[in-house]
């Protein structure tokens, strides 16, 4: 009689059974979200898990305790724009030709990952800020390289919730999150690029203290006076990193909500430095060397902290090799996956590597004839290597442009009655506070060198030990100790961007950044001592 039932019932048995198998395959094999958060010009320093007291970022130090903390990640760029492209394609900035600096064209061939992910099944999208400034309609795209844009949902001038300071914009990030994630089919995964527009300038004067920051906790970098107008500065800067930070915290707190957290890459970094003299658009520490932390509950061993070299280009490789999607129909990737290393199965991915990139053409229209100040940094774990290719030129910009009928502005700008601030002077720093302290104590004997580090023209070459003078100001190119160190790194970045394809080095026109076209204003300026 049984054996009769067995056989009865044998063939829905069966079905019953491979159906649980495939539902079993299909939970095994369910693809991993990915939540990128990127602020806006926020150097390494600038969290209060890597020693800020000033700086409270509990969402950033969440990721790196349950995840992994990166001590030396390299944005491909002090300047965004080039360093977001070279996230999402895996190459260097001047591997992608318009798309290697400011206000160009995005080109369509430069493929980003994310329109490899959304084929592949993944809703994709992003807030704030994407991948720019850049025109890539003209390129041909339908949609930002990040992907399409949720904006939509902002903050309204009575919300009390709403942004503590002006200068923050009203684009409520969680929201747009959170309507972005309601609007995927059900076990779609995805991805998601969090991009804040904070803590770019500019800030709300005053707003630190405002709001309840102490400024003594305020940890001024050596190449900045320490001082009270540069204390506050860097305290209102400390506000829009913590608006930043907060909107990531109610995003991690919903993920662990509805059940996702578990199964989401988070990685929290910046584009490139703060917006300050001698940081941000310069190849320096303070302008490549930027905050990372990776986290994944179920795929990512936490409780570490890493201290191997990671460059941009190494974002591309990685989420695609994790998300289990080929990198068909991308140009030559250039960075590697670190995969391996993130799930702690192989902690010799990178073996062999012993410096990574970063690198600037046009920044703003801060010269002569649009003109950019090209560099190219190669960082090691110790030492920091700055070839500045046009030395002629003013690396913060011109001290004078002209106005609309041709004549001189005074040398190092002006008040603009409307800010209280200078305009016009060394553009390729923006306007605040730090440069006008700078600007106005620009011949002090006791501040006048902070002056010179921001602006004075510089040599050929720089070379730094980062562990020593992390502060970069100790110039050893011309020591006769470091004369070996230099000599071979030079060889190697020379041999680097040769063997990637660096207009600079190599090619017809070592000039042709120059010629793309900026899509953004142009300023004007009067022809230089050099190009006459």
């Amino acid at each position: 009689m049984k054996s009769k039932f067995l056989l009865n019932y044998l063939p829905l048995l069966l079905v019953l059974f491979i159906s649980s198998c495939q539902e079993s395959q299909k939970a095994e094999v369910k693809r991993p979200n990915i939540l990128i958060a990127i602020s806006d010009d926020q150097s390494f320093a600038h969290t209060s898990i890597n020693g800020s007291k000033l700086i409270q970022t509990p969402a950033f130090d969440r990721v790196a305790r349950e995840g992994i903390l990166f001590t030396n990640c390299i944005a491909a760029s002090p300047g965004c724009a080039p360093s977001r492209a070279s996230l999402l394609t895996g190459r260097y900035p001047w591997q992608n030709e318009q798309a290697g600096q400011h206000a160009s064209e995005y080109p369509k061939k430069y493929v980003p990952f994310p329109d490899l992910l959304e084929k592949a099944g993944y809703k994709i999208g992003y807030t704030g800020k994407g991948c720019d400034p850049f025109n890539w309609k003209i390129g041909g795209r339908l949609h930002n390289p990040a992907g399409p844009v949720y904006n939509d949902i902002k903050y309204t001038d009575d919300d009390p919730d709403g942004p503590p300071a002006n200068g923050i914009h009203k684009e409520n990030y969680f929201a747009n999150f959170k309507k972005f994630l309601k609007e995927r089919e059900d076990g779609q995964p995805f991805y998601f690029w969090y991009g804040a527009f904070e803590p770019h300038r500019s800030f709300e004067k005053g707003s630190g203290k405002r709001l309840g920051k102490d400024i003594q906790l305020a940890k001024v970098p050596g190449f900045l006076p320490d001082t009270s107008v540069i204390r506050n500065d860097i305290a209102d800067y400390a506000i829009e990193i913590e608006w930043f930070d907060k909107h990531l915290s109610e995003m991690l707190d919903y993920l662990k909500e509805i059940g996702e957290l578990d199964n989401t890459i988070v990685i929290v970094t910046s584009d490139n430095g703060m917006s300050f003299p001698r940081a941000k658009a310069n190849g320096y520490e303070y302008g490549i060397h930027v905050p990372l932390a990776v986290s994944s509950p179920k795929l990512i061993p936490g409780g570490r902290v890493l201290d191997e070299l990671i460059s941009f280009t190494d974002f591309a490789p990685t989420i695609l090799d994790i998300c289990g999607v080929t990198q068909e129909g991308m140009l030559p990737i250039t960075g590697k996956s670190i995969k391996n290393l993130l799930t702690n199965t192989d902690s010799t991915v990178l073996k062999g590597r012993d410096f990574v990139f970063s690198s600037r053409e046009r920044h703003s229209s801060s010269r002569w004839h649009n003109l950019g100040y090209p560099v190219r940094s190669m960082r090691t774990k110790q030492f920091l290597l700055v070839k500045n290719f046009k030395p002629e030129r003013w690396p913060a910009g011109a001290p004078q442009m002209l106005d609309k009928e041709g004549k001189l502005y005074p040398m190092y700008g002006q008040i603009n009655p409307a800010t209280g601030m200078y305009d016009y002077a060394f553009t390729d720093i923006d306007a605040c506070p730090s440069k006008d302290f700078l600007i106005e104590h620009h011949d002090d004997k006791k501040w006048g060198k902070y002056f010179d580090w921001a602006v004075a023209k510089r040599p050929e070459i720089e070379l730094f030990d980062i562990k020593r003078d992390p502060m970069c100001l100790d110039n050893l190119a011309t020591n006769p100790d470091y004369q070996v160190i230099k000599d071979e790194l030079i060889a190697k970045m020379d041999s680097f961007l040769t063997k990637t394809g660096d207009p600079r080095l190599v090619g017809k026109d070592p000039d042709i950044f120059e010629t793309y076209k900026r899509y953004s204003p142009i300023r004007d300026f009067p022809k230089p001592d050099w190009a006459k």
